[in-house]
């Protein structure tokens, strides 16, 4: 599990038949106090939880599991990893910690083919992705968590309850699967997602000071060009009406 910078470790996704996000760990670590982001996919609970252990991090340290956003491949091994840590809390926007409670997983799934595609797959029952989610996270929220502040932002359009983690003291910015590296986006054709929206959200991640670019697949970036973010959404423009 490299380290990004202090405070900040990322868990690689392991892609497979369909991808696996990456898993952030988040928090100093002698605060005892930090975060996972992400889980990930079906399969991958035991990678990611050893490579933890594997940075001497004791388990009892993850205090939490924020999600980004609830696509399977952000969620699929959510239960198998809150069966290790059984005393971590759940933290998801409300517009999607609303629908877990329910059992409604059509924001897991984004598309009936797919549930269909994925059931068979992975042998997935209904009701696999309903949970007691601990705290509904709102836009505009400050996390004083593992001794840092992280600031969450609403950024729909990918999915309907997207959060970005921003840490403003560094320009750190983990945005889910909003934006990536290379001027890539996430897909906006999905339940509860919506082309307009996800413009609405490069933009307003667009005026952040952005240094440190964390997203859910793909490449991470160091050193982000002034004015990316904003580049980005000015080439998906046309798409995003």
């Amino acid at each position: 599990m490299p380290k990004v910078t202090d405070g900040v470790y990322l868990i690689p996704g392991q892609d497979e038949f369909i991808p696996d996000s990456h898993a952030y760990v988040i928090g100093n670590l002698s605060s005892c106090d930090l975060t996972l982001i992400d889980p990930g996919l079906m399969g991958k609970s035991d990678y990611k939880i050893d490579a933890i252990q594997e940075m001497g991090i004791e388990p009892k340290a993850i205090k939490r599991v924020i999600m980004t956003h609830t696509h399977l491949d952000h969620i699929g091994c959510l239960a198998a990893v809150l069966q290790r840590l059984s005393w971590a809390e759940i933290w998801v926007h409300r517009l999607e910690a609303e629908p877990l409670e329910k059992g409604d997983e059509r924001t897991v799934y984004g598309m009936e083919m797919f549930r269909e595609m994925c059931n068979t797959q992975y042998a997935l029952k209904p009701g696999a992705f309903t949970f007691r989610v601990n705290r509904k996270l709102e836009d505009g929220e400050r996390l004083d968590i593992g001794g840092m502040v992280w600031e969450v932002l609403h950024i729909p359009g990918h999915s309907m309850g997207s959060i970005g983690l921003y840490y403003g003291p560094e320009g750190i910015l983990i945005p889910g699967d909003v934006i990536y590296a290379d001027y890539a986006i996430g897909r906006f054709d999905l339940h509860g997602a919506r082309a307009s929206d996800l413009m609405k959200s490069l933009i307003r991640l667009g005026e952040l000071e952005v240094d440190m670019l964390l997203p859910g697949h793909n490449r991470i970036v160091n050193n982000l060009a002034p004015g990316y973010i904003l580049e980005t959404a000015k080439q998906w423009e046309s798409f995003l009406v």
